[in-house]
């Protein structure tokens, strides 16, 4: 399948591309527990995300505590001392009305969205996991890369200005993610590259969704912020990094 169609937009919203270096360096086996590890801990963070959104901007109470329970099953993975694999059939069962407690005219579009994007980012977690297990791969924590934190440092601080840039943010980490994966896929074997392959179409309409919110709900364009996010997110691509993380930057170590 001709996935340029797909990809031109992407390439188009990003400042940069991955550099080659990155490409080298994560292709390499040695380094496909730790690129797997950070890749399903990327999928928690994007589902925590829009759970986070929606508990904080447009949910009633019963009904955020509810979509934050989804995320125990694999948090308790991913943090505790001595993980669990209470997530496997968790996946499965993600169902919950969502009681909008505003009657903000992006409320009900912004939960329709974030809660097919929590679903999908869920799976796919589980779908690494899978991967992992098959291959004898196991599970350590690491450190977070300097990348989601770089561009949280640009998120305005009042509303309703917060929740655009924070869409804004999520734009650029989806369209990235899903960059990368293109980027990565033909230098792996045949079920990896499968893998992520299988990812791009979501991938490409979370960044798109994460974009319509955010101009559904501002008052002003949007263009300048997402050119000083764009801007910004680029830096942290290109200039040097000192550890190999699914959105890190340039190796120098």
């Amino acid at each position: 399948m001709n996935y340029a169609p797909l990809l031109e937009p992407i390439y188009e919203f990003l400042h940069c591309r991955t550099p080659q270096a990155w490409i080298d360096e994560a292709r390499k086996p040695e380094n496909l527990t730790l690129l797997l590890t950070d890749h399903m801990v990327c999928e928690l963070k994007a589902a925590q995300t829009a759970v986070f959104i929606i508990r904080k901007y447009v949910a009633d109470k019963p009904s955020g505590d509810a979509i934050l329970a989804w995320l125990k099953p694999y948090e308790d993975f991913i943090y505790r001392e001595e993980p669990d694999s209470n997530f496997i059939n968790a996946h499965k069962n993600l169902t919950k009305s969502i009681i909008v407690r505003n009657e903000l005219p992006w409320a009900d579009d912004l939960v329709e969205m974030m809660i097919l994007l929590i679903k999908e980012e869920l799976h796919h977690f589980y779908q690494v996991w899978e991967i992992m297990q098959s291959r004898g791969l196991p599970y350590r924590k690491i450190t977070a890369s300097r990348y989601a934190k770089g561009l949280i440092r640009e998120i305005r601080t009042f509303e309703p200005e917060a929740l655009v840039d924070k869409l804004i943010c999520g734009a650029y980490i989806e369209a990235r993610s899903c960059e990368r994966f293109a980027s990565l896929a033909p230098y792996l074997d045949e079920q990896l590259q499968k893998f992520y392959i299988s990812l791009l179409r979501s991938e490409a309409r979370h960044y798109q969704d994460y974009l319509k919110l955010a101009e559904q709900i501002s008052a002003k364009d949007i263009t300048p912020r997402v050119q000083a996010f764009g801007a910004a997110e680029a830096r942290l691509i290109s200039e040097p990094d000192g550890e190999l993380r699914f959105h890190s930057g340039v190796p120098a170590y």
